[in-house]
């Protein structure tokens, strides 16, 4: 009997990164950079990531499991190191989805004209957060229509914004110029710190690469998804970052809003299609939260598995599912939308989604050092896809992506100048940052001080019996 032929095709490789990877709601933030984003976008393309699509594939192959980053991290570094990865990979996840409670109330105000108060506005962003916690504690046969359901939505919201803007760019003007001199970048620090998410549109790379066992041939198809993927998704951002651009003058352009109100402007008024463009939107912020539950709680359960998080991490179901994580979501993201209002930042979806960015930005930031120094101290180790090359190509693919994350985790963290709009916008950011810091450090140290007693107990127990 002949083999069954493997299932996972390149065109399933290329639509799950596209799938994975793009992220609806931060196409607004990306569009404010203004027309030099095209730059950027083709410059992150290159020194970010495709070297980042290289070696999470390298990784992703050569150490498969369920601990992903938690895995490579620790393996270099020691438990410690992957405790704190562990920590940022998952905090990043309540705080996002904090941000996207806010971001679905305000859309929603949007599109069907009305203002809740504050209580009905809080109340809305906390069924918000339970149904997604109660829909991503599911396995994912259970959930997986809602996924595919979503990448329609989503594609057909990316289309529609661009194919719009190309009509009215032709039929109408543009609101924004796209001269030479606009298309190129400035190096202004502030505009600067937008370039992070445009970083973090490009991260989930290294979901694919743990299918490569179902691939026919990873060594091939891998650098080609991560080539066909990596232009796929800038062109779905760039076509829908066109769209804001023809619709709305940059220096009035909302961090949340900015794209239900770029259809409103690209049509002319508010009609059923922008509603039902608001709905599919709102349902793709639930459907991305859903997605990217499984991921972010299984390495938060693997690492309490491992002891470099507390148990309540590794709590799970029955079925086997890591609910202790998914509560703890809630939880979290509970206490972030109820202290929301309390924030000086009065745009508090980019105060939440900023501090989201960063945590997860920071955890890749330990992924690029661990893939060096595996190379170094395990060069033997079987490599289904290894990344060709001398010493300084592997210097670069590991350096310069590194160098751009540290770049954006400071330049949307800190204040480039002392003007009152910019200390209100980076300080909450600032301290949320360092807050989350400190308190990972302390989780950390006292789970490996809580294992080291119960490592020692045990041992003497067995000694005294």
């Amino acid at each position: 009997m002949q083999n069954k032929k493997k299932k996972f095709r390149l065109f399933d490789a290329v639509l799950m990164s596209v799938v994975v990877i793009m992220v609806v709601e931060s196409v607004a933030p990306a569009a404010a950079i203004g027309p030099s984003q095209y730059f950027w976008w083709i410059f992150l393309l290159i020194l970010f990531f495709i070297p980042y699509g290289l070696v999470s594939s390298e990784l992703g192959t050569t150490y498969a499991g369920d601990g992903g980053l938690y895995d490579w991290v620790r393996k270099a570094f020691g438990p410690r190191w992957g405790g704190r990865l562990a920590w940022l990979y998952w905090v990043n996840y309540p705080i996002w989805m904090s941000s996207l409670a806010v971001l679905f109330v305000e859309v929603a105000e949007q599109i069907f004209q009305l203002k809740f108060n504050s209580f009905a506005s809080i109340l809305i962003q906390l069924i918000f957060i339970w149904t997604v916690v109660f829909v991503g504690n599911k396995p994912v046969s259970e959930s997986k229509w809602i996924i595919n359901l979503a990448a329609f939505a989503k594609i057909f919201i990316i289309l529609s914004l661009g194919l719009l803007g190309v009509y009215v760019a032709i039929t109408r003007g543009v609101a924004n110029s796209f001269s030479i001199n606009n298309l190129l970048p400035t190096f202004n620090l502030s505009g600067l710190s937008n370039l992070s998410v445009i970083i973090f549109n490009f991260l989930g790379f290294e979901v694919v690469a743990t299918m490569s066992g179902d691939m026919d041939n990873p060594k091939k198809q891998i650098p080609q998804a991560i080539i066909y993927g990596g232009i796929m998704i800038a062109f779905f951002y760039l076509i829908s970052a066109f769209g804001i651009g023809v619709a709305i003058p940059t220096s009035r352009l909302s961090s949340s809003t900015g794209l239900i109100e770029s259809f409103i402007l690209l049509i002319g008024k508010m009609n059923w299609f922008v509603i039902l463009i608001g709905i599919f939107f709102l349902y793709n912020l639930i459907s991305e939260m859903v997605s990217w539950a499984l991921g972010v709680n299984y390495v938060a359960d693997y690492a309490a598995k491992d002891h470099s998080l507390p148990t309540i991490f590794g709590k799970e179901d029955s079925k086997g599912m890591p609910i202790g994580t998914g509560y703890l979501n809630g939880i979290v993201a509970t206490i972030l939308v109820i202290a929301a209002p309390l924030i000086p930042n009065q745009n508090v979806f980019w105060s939440f989604f900023s501090l989201n960015v960063i945590a997860l930005l920071l955890s890749y930031t330990m992924m690029f050092p661990a893939f060096w120094k595996l190379r170094q101290q395990d060069p033997n180790t079987e490599r289904p896809f290894k990344i060709p090359g001398g010493r300084l190509f592997i210097n670069l693919i590991t350096w310069v992506p590194e160098v751009l994350l540290i770049l954006a985790v400071i330049l949307t963290s800190f204040p480039m100048n002392l003007s009152a709009s910019e200390l209100s916008t980076k300080i909450p950011i600032l301290i949320g940052t360092l807050l989350t810091l400190a308190i990972g450090e302390i989780i950390v140290r006292l789970t490996e001080k809580n294992h080291s007693l119960k490592q020692k107990n045990l041992s003497f127990n067995n000694k005294k019996s």
